[in-house]
């Protein structure tokens, strides 16, 4: 039987007496790429941070490949090395280089070589298109670029899954689709990953599953054609009715 990825059992999670997270249940098999969808506030960038212990839970269980996260006495840092998470925010060291900004855990954190770690970081930055801007420092680069910079250094520390927070949400319509291309590529490579969005169509095509948040909890899961076509919750209805309505699917 195969290990799930990732599998949420009734995870709670509240901030003062605010419940953000209301017992989600969740599994991600390995290669899948699960799409939150929902609306703002439904919780999908504090399930995110959840899953790599950016966020303490406040109950409920986190498992990742059969390692029980929320255990007593878990490394926290370890656990961010296998998984990767990228925000809306590109939170690059504006005085390093490219080049310097994905090497920097590789060489700091996993102890790796600089010699080693310039040759892979060559490498990735090549593999999504950023591969002349190296020497580049992050303010020479575009939203889209740095977005992508932002992705190839999560990449940098070999991670076991990664997540994406609403990743084009900060960037100029005109260049989130270099963006989506970069993750596209990812998916076709077999990375498992869980993407919250409001990119429908992106997450239409790309994910293998979607599931619907509203009020911290999972409404209703399933395959995309499902899920867009013929939903059966209320609220997924409701919702995809406006986002129709809006022209964004």
């Amino acid at each position: 039987m195969t290990v799930a990825a990732i599998q949420l059992v009734d995870v709670h999670k509240s901030y003062g007496r605010v419940p953000v997270l209301n017992g989600i249940d969740l599994t991600v098999a390995p290669h899948e790429v699960i799409g939150l969808i929902g609306p703002s506030g439904s919780g999908k960038s504090t399930l995110l941070r959840c899953i790599n212990l950016l966020e303490p839970v406040r109950s409920g269980r986190v498992i990742v490949y059969g390692d029980d996260l929320t255990a007593p006495g878990v490394d926290a840092d370890a656990v961010r090395q296998r998984i990767g998470i990228v925000f809306q925010s590109f939170n690059l060291f504006p005085h390093l280089s490219v080049l310097g900004n994905v090497t920097l855990a590789p060489t700091r954190v996993q102890g790796i070589a600089r010699s080693a770690a310039e040759t892979s970081g060559r490498e990735m930055l090549d593999r999504f298109g950023l591969g002349d801007k190296a020497a580049d420092y992050p303010d020479r680069l575009s939203g889209g670029q740095q977005q992508r910079v932002a992705i190839v250094r999560a990449l940098m520390m070999k991670p076991e899954i990664m997540l994406f927070d609403e990743v084009t949400s900060a960037l100029d319509p005109e260049l989130v689709g270099e963006v989506l291309a970069a993750i596209k590529e990812l998916a076709g490579s077999g990375m498992t990953m869980v993407l919250a969005t409001h990119e429908m169509g992106f997450c239409r095509e790309v994910a293998t599953r979607v599931a619907f948040l509203k009020d911290g909890r999972i409404c209703e899961e399933g395959p995309p054609a499902q899920m867009f076509a013929a939903p059966t919750h209320p609220d997924t209805q409701q919702f995809l009715r406006r986002v129709i309505e809006a022209g964004r699917l």
